[in-house]
């Protein structure tokens, strides 16, 4: 990806967005873009407007940016993000994060339907992402670096801002949400994964495992953005319960989550800084 690209899809945005100058990137996972719909004085801008961005195939996911007004913060969300198993690269998936940085955006909140892996967590619960782990697949980094986001060697120590973690802690009981934490593990999928990989990813120290959110995470991180992230575990992993494993559970999870969730995000945005 050239930094001339970048600049073309944000200069499309910016015009789109006219006055409008949004200060959070908002991404939202698989069955969680219905908090689109309560922004206020909503723009849409489908992702195929958007010069060199690519278009969101994933169930569940709508495949645009809006941007508007939510909890009194000025947000620009996505409707639906981009995968590998998509068939896209790494750079392609984190494509919009820099997007954002280049329209001014410095926070970003992402979201995502995840598998628990942890036995003490169960369907429904949101849980704070403290780190994840990333041991073999595409990186959205690899290739020559772009100077004007950040530097070759980025620092991963602190991907997840600690003082909106805080915030969050505070927003769940604000919210009376019972908050879980904790590290969360990529695979590029789309196949779900096998009771004994599961178990391998378990003993490394994984809570929970998706197939998103890494990519847009590392690229933020190395543009400098401070990073919230949740999961809702929509499922068990393979092998936790015995059943199968199906997309359109996620998605019904999402669903069953509306209230819940909103309230999360909403109560974190009056608090972050």
């Amino acid at each position: 990806m050239e930094y001339k690209m970048y600049q073309e899809s944000a200069a499309v945005v910016r015009e789109k967005l006219g006055a409008f100058q949004p200060e959070v990137l908002l991404i939202l996972g698989s069955g969680l873009g219905f908090l689109a719909d309560s922004v206020e004085n909503g723009i849409s801008i489908p992702y195929g407007e958007v010069p060199h961005m690519r278009q969101s195939t994933a169930i569940g996911h709508v495949g645009r940016f809006v941007a508007g007004e939510l909890a009194g913060r000025k947000v620009l969300m996505m409707q639906g993000r981009l995968h590998v198993y998509e068939g896209y690269s790494a750079a392609e998936a984190a494509y919009p994060v820099r997007v954002a940085k280049l329209l001014g955006i410095d926070r970003m909140i992402v979201t995502n339907a995840a598998g628990g892996i942890n036995t003490a967590f169960r369907v429904g619960d949101l849980m704070a992402i403290r780190d994840f782990i990333r041991l073999a697949g595409p990186n959205a980094l690899i290739g020559p670096n772009l100077d004007e986001f950040g530097p070759r060697f980025c620092d991963m120590s602190r991907t997840f801002d600690r003082r909106y973690l805080e915030l969050l802690r505070e927003a769940a009981e604000a919210a009376g949400e019972r908050l879980q934490e904790g590290v969360y593990y990529y695979t590029t999928g789309p196949q779900y994964e096998t009771p004994a990989e599961i178990r391998a990813m378990r003993i490394l120290g994984a809570d929970a495992v998706g197939m998103s959110t890494v990519h847009e995470c590392i690229t933020g991180n190395h543009a400098g953005m401070r990073i919230l992230g949740i999961s809702l575990i929509t499922n068990m992993a393979a092998g936790v319960l015995d059943q199968p494993l199906s997309g359109e559970e996620v998605v019904a999870e999402g669903e069953r989550a509306k209230g819940r969730f909103s309230r999360l995000i909403l109560e974190f945005l009056k608090r972050m800084e």
